[in-house]
């Protein structure tokens, strides 16, 4: 599902280089294959629980979402050289794949910090390098790049264009300024920081309607919205399941959403749990967010925000 919230002020003028034909082999600063002369070792994937456990207003634990340092650079490049990856239109896999990237400056106090630029970067290094800017996990970016494009497994040049569906509104063409791998991944990182470090939006932690699709007329139902994570996917992708697509989340029907449920069930794929936290009990509520910052105080009666509210920023 493609996102329905966009950013205009960050990133539009990113230098976007897909090296598509520079993808023999790395350069002297790049990481070498996790298995160098040999199959790297599959991806094990784990059970995926049925859709009835999908709790709308949790879909991830904070903990989860935003520990940057969840995977280093090497284990990212041998998850991707694990993966089941059969491309499209000739291009490479996301293990193969090489771009070289912009600098950017750092976006201010508590936002993503800088990003230092490189030369034909492994989409591994872009991943790590994002996650510690913004402050959010490689395993976020990893499942939100296979939830919007299927770019881990079935990658394709649209897929790469349009990685994290990013400036791709459901009832809009996408805006291709932020087309690209690294303009994709970062803009998300950068719009997920932002959700954070400006809470108060359409949605946020507290009781709030959500519709089950882009079309109004298929419904909506409160949801209570339990940590800033899952307001952060939600103010994304402001979809939840229907009863449909939870009997059936390969199939639903013609007012199913499946964005919100496809993260929360490729997590569990991968990952585990991704409502868990390291050290429950031990800390209090939201200091896992980046900085120790403070949760958003909840509201337990918001009112509805109709999606022609949704900010821009």
């Amino acid at each position: 599902m493609r996102s329905a919230s966009i950013i205009s002020r960050v990133a539009a003028a990113v230098v976007v280089v897909l090296a598509f034909a520079a993808c023999s082999g790395p350069g002297s600063g790049d990481i070498k294959r996790a298995a160098a002369g040999s199959e790297a070792a599959a991806v094990v994937e784990l059970p995926i629980p049925s859709a009835t456990e999908f709790d709308p207003g949790h879909i991830v634990s904070d903990d989860s979402f935003y520990d940057s340092g969840a995977m280093s650079e090497v284990e990212i490049q041998a998850f991707l050289e694990g993966l089941d990856c059969r491309p499209k239109d000739r291009v490479p896999c996301l293990a193969d794949f090489m771009q070289s990237t912009a600098t950017l400056p750092a976006a201010g106090p508590g936002h993503c910090t800088e990003y230092r630029g490189g030369i034909r970067e492994r989409a591994s290094r872009i991943i790590s390098k994002v996650a510690a800017s913004c402050g959010v996990s490689p395993k976020t970016l990893l499942v939100l790049l296979q939830k919007e494009q299927s770019l881990l497994t079935r990658p394709s040049e649209s897929g790469y264009l349009r990685a994290m569906g990013y400036g791709c509104p459901d009832t809009a063409d996408c805006d291709t300024k932020y087309f690209g791998f690294f303009n994709q991944v970062y803009n998300a990182a950068w719009q997920f920081r932002q959700y954070t470090e400006q809470p108060d939006r359409a949605y946020r932690i507290g009781a709030v309607d959500v519709q089950f699709h882009p079309d109004a007329a298929c419904g909506a139902a409160p949801v209570a919205i339990a940590n800033q994570a899952t307001a952060n996917l939600y103010n994304y992708t402001p979809y939840q399941p229907n009863p449909a697509a939870v009997a059936d989340p390969e199939v639903g029907d013609g007012c199913s959403a499946f964005g919100n449920l496809n993260f929360w069930r490729l997590w569990h794929r991968w990952f585990g749990d991704p409502e868990s936290e390291r050290y429950p009990g031990f800390l209090p509520p939201c200091s896992r967010l980046v900085g120790g910052q403070a949760c958003p105080i909840p509201e337990a009666t918001l009112p509805a925000v109709p999606l022609a509210r949704l900010s821009a920023d």
